[in-house]
């Protein structure tokens, strides 16, 4: 078999327009791909009412002994204003040793490794003790609902056994090899709307502001000193990210007040417990208050750690052995697909450096490209031989 290379897969995943979660071909592109090399494909194609259909991919070669996974996506973030980029984020081009558009490093860059590692593997071992698979989807800058969460479910159902599975999202702030993600923060978001009684300003007795009631449960809900971290996790922080009184007129008090949280919790929470903390203090604030309240929540995922083993130690090895750093094991950062897929297998993520992601003239080293592809052929050389 032919290697594939990494730069020319890359330009060509890239040259599709994959706007999430709009596929565009892409998924098409690369399962031929894999079909060439011997993987057996499936593309996915979910829908749920009021969402967007979103087509996946998972691909496996082999059917026997342990199964290591790649899992990434091929869905990108809009480009913004194309005059802005200094080329065509759909017309890939390298300029000083870097890959420019969009998908550079966020991920389609990390999916052109993982299929050019695993032709180097298949190259240098016509047979192995084992199965590669693949799971991508095309959701996962977007709502994550007809993505990587329904792939899961899909495999669980039939029976299909993931035994260590590789996210390849940009995990290196800004050089290569200086990150290994051994987990993610869970992530809440509520959304709160009190219930007042609207009246004339100049009569403030007569009715009951929900704004002064909002601020208060702000106020607090800000002030919740969730915990001082855990080990591998930063402390729970909560954000306001919006507040929003929809009055059209300024000599009238509202009657309804609202405004939006986001809450990354580490794993001395669940999202269950910040729930029942939350309503506590809507309902006491509310009840002495004589309001109303409601309150909606969205959970994107709850924390979790993937517990240390040889095969943890083993990618943290490689990845130093080749870039010569000492990847630092994290959990920082914002959700990814990790959280579906540590469901049904064991994972860590590694992937390209992510200064430039969801940016204009977002880029990836030709340099670390090749290396991140000699990191993956490694770790497969080493998990299965």
């Amino acid at each position: 078999m032919q290697k594939i290379n990494e730069l020319q897969l890359a330009k060509e995943l890239m040259k599709f327009p994959s706007i999430t979660p709009r596929d565009a071909g892409v998924m098409k592109f690369l399962e031929k791909k894999l079909k060439k090399m011997g993987f057996k494909t499936k593309i996915l194609n979910f829908k749920e009412k009021n969402f967007q259909p979103v087509k996946n991919l998972y691909a496996r070669l082999g059917s026997k002994g342990p199964n290591f996974c790649f899992a990434g996506h091929l869905d990108v973030v809009p480009p913004g204003d194309i005059k802005d980029w200094t080329v065509n984020p759909f017309r890939p081009s390298v300029k000083k040793g870097h890959l420019i558009g969009r998908g550079a490093n966020d991920m389609k860059g990390s999916v052109a490794a993982f299929v050019s590692a695993v032709s180097i593997f298949l190259n240098n071992n016509k047979s192995f003790n084992g199965s590669i698979s693949l799971l991508i989807t095309g959701d996962e800058e977007g709502d994550a609902v007809n993505g990587t969460k329904k792939v899961v479910d899909y495999l669980k159902k039939k029976k299909e056994k993931i035994n260590f599975c590789l996210v390849g999202e940009p995990t290196n702030p800004n050089k290569l090899g200086e990150m290994i993600k051994i987990g993610r923060r869970g992530s809440l978001t509520g959304k709160i709307e009190i219930i007042g009684m609207q009246g004339h300003v100049a009569y403030p007795h007569r009715a009951n502001n929900p704004s002064t009631i909002i601020i208060k449960v702000l106020n607090e809900l800000k002030n919740i000193k969730f915990d001082k971290g855990a080990k591998n996790f930063q402390p729970t922080n909560l954000e306001i990210t919006k507040i929003n009184i929809d009055n059209k007129a300024d000599n009238i008090i509202p009657r309804v007040a609202n405004a939006t949280f986001n809450i990354r919790f580490n794993n001395k929470h669940s999202s269950g417990s910040i729930k029942k903390k939350i309503n506590k203090i809507l309902s006491k604030i509310s009840t002495k208050n004589k309001s109303k309240f409601k309150i909606d929540y969205r959970v994107s995922g709850e924390a979790f750690l993937t517990k240390q083993n040889a095969t943890t130690n083993m990618i943290q090895n490689v990845v130093k052995k080749i870039t010569k750093i000492k990847p630092k094991l994290s959990t920082t950062g914002g959700t990814s697909d990790a959280r579906f897929i540590k469901n049904i297998s064991p994972c860590l993520e590694f992937g390209l450096v992510g200064k430039t992601m969801h940016k204009v003239d977002e880029a990836v080293s030709l340099n670390d490209l090749k290396k991140l592809t000699k990191i993956y052929a490694n770790i497969l050389n080493n998990y299965f031989l």
